[in-house]
């Protein structure tokens, strides 16, 4: 396991005062570590679960040529001809039952959809696509191609091959593949643990009157919906105070009990509170601010899972202490504002916690959309703003802000529908430009 220290001397212009996006998913992918414990699960406890080993099929899929359509199965041979044919038939093939006799040229089975196709028989004419006479049918010239509408035996899944990889997380589709090939159970990774706690004297939590200064804790919900969606065990800490002993306690329990650590608010340069130096004491910990907006302060390191670690150095960058020995848990220091929060969480901790669930499922690619409006940024740094995301009278999307960016607006994570991510070296945008969004559903 590498230090902080040692993650950050392997990356190309590391700079803790000015970290661009993309530098700071370098350092994340550096840092965690999948988790090792296995379960073994039935299908209905198994959504959203991380396959912890390849799923392989016991038997071919399907086990036999069937048809894909309702229809008639006869020799394709006979269609080179490449006239109208007419076919006597002989019987009636249904789903589940093999058909037993035997079929000549000139003859055909009624046949429906996933049934077996009769010895000799390759190919199915649709039933619209016939005339029928009591028990004779005629099929039009040039219609069909031999083999046409026949599923061939093995052609989705072959009998040892994998049909699900390890790392794959488990989706609907994914679940219903595996109950398919007669799977009760599945191996996947534990759920992730990840401990959360606001930090504050304003910080208010629910039931408590409003006092002059306060805030009642939003990120306390956002931080729990956004794990709670990944799949992960949520451990609620609640709201802790600028005090040394509490936060130290927090620590601990967390580290203890936790894969990872989230906290919101105490990161920025200057606050007047405690919550940095605990990091410090208790872990090894890089404190950056990022070249983004919103957001910009954070914390990641690791806490020591076992006794406090000695106090640390501080260089205004990275923790000289080096707490690899140890179990430790990953800290993600966040900022305060509740839409720095959100959008931090989303475009850094969420990719960092799937790798440390074992999921390497390609992510969600950013879609493209033209903007309705003209957007005022700087180049040298990463924004994300939000925006809703529609679709034009062409069926292309198109996107425009929620209106007021400020990371304390939190009215406008609700109302958008995803993020306009303008990307580190991008400038003003025109209307009519192409942009990239992020898209929150099945994240938010």
């Amino acid at each position: 396991m590498k230090s902080i220290a040692q993650i950050a001397a392997e990356l190309q212009g590391y700079d803790p005062q000015a970290l661009p996006a993309a530098d700071v998913l370098r350092f994340l992918s550096q840092l965690v570590e999948p988790v090792q414990d296995v379960l073994e699960l039935p299908l209905f406890e198994a959504l959203g679960r991380v396959l912890a080993a390849d799923v392989v099929s016991p038997f071919d899929v399907p086990p036999h040529d069937n048809s894909a359509m309702d229809g008639y199965a006869f020799g394709g041979s006979q269609l080179a001809a490449g006239t109208a044919l007419t076919f006597k038939v002989v019987g009636t093939a249904l789903a589940g039952k093999a058909w037993q006799g035997t079929v000549q040229n000139g003859e055909c089975v009624k046949i429906m959809t996933g049934a077996i196709m009769p010895a000799g028989l390759d190919t199915v004419v649709p039933q619209e696509f016939v005339s029928v006479q009591a028990d004779t049918i005629t099929l039009p010239a040039k219609l069909l191609q031999p083999g046409d509408n026949r599923r061939r035996r093995g052609e989705d899944l072959m009998q040892g091959r994998s049909a699900l990889l390890k790392g794959e997380l488990l989706t609907p589709a994914r679940l219903g593949l595996a109950a398919s090939l007669g799977l009760k159970t599945v191996r996947t990774w534990r759920p992730l643990r990840v401990a959360y706690f606001s930090t504050g004297d304003e910080i208010l939590s629910l039931g408590e009157p409003p006092r002059e200064g306060a805030v009642y804790d939003s990120n306390r919900y956002t931080v729990f919906g956004m794990l709670k969606r990944l799949g992960c065990e949520v451990i609620d800490l609640g709201a802790v105070r600028d005090d040394p002993a509490l936060l130290e306690a927090a620590f601990t329990n967390a580290a203890a009990r936790a894969d990872a650590i989230i906290t919101s608010g105490g990161v920025s340069v200057g606050e007047a509170d405690y919550t940095k130096a605990m990091m410090k004491k208790l872990g090894d910990v890089a404190f950056w601010k990022i070249a983004m907006r919103p957001g910009r302060p954070m914390a990641v390191g690791r806490i020591s899972q076992g006794k406090s670690a000695s106090s640390l150095v501080d260089t205004g960058a990275v923790s000289s202490q080096n707490n690899s020995s140890s179990p430790a848990a990953i800290l993600f220091g966040l900022p305060g504002n509740p839409v720095a929060v959100m959008v931090t969480f989303l475009a850094f901790v969420r990719p960092a916690l799937l790798q440390m669930m074992g999921c390497y499922t390609t992510p969600a690619p950013l879609l493209k959309a033209r903007s309705l409006e003209p957007i005022r940024k700087k180049p040298g740094r990463t924004e994300y703003q939000r925006g809703t995301v529609s679709s034009a009278a062409d069926g292309s999307l198109q996107v425009k802000t929620t209106g007021n960016q400020g990371s304390g607006v939190l009215s406008s994570m609700a109302q958008a529908n995803g993020l306009i991510v303008l990307h580190h070296g991008q400038g003003n945008v025109a209307p009519g430009d192409e942009v990239d969004v992020m898209m929150f559903e099945g994240v938010l």
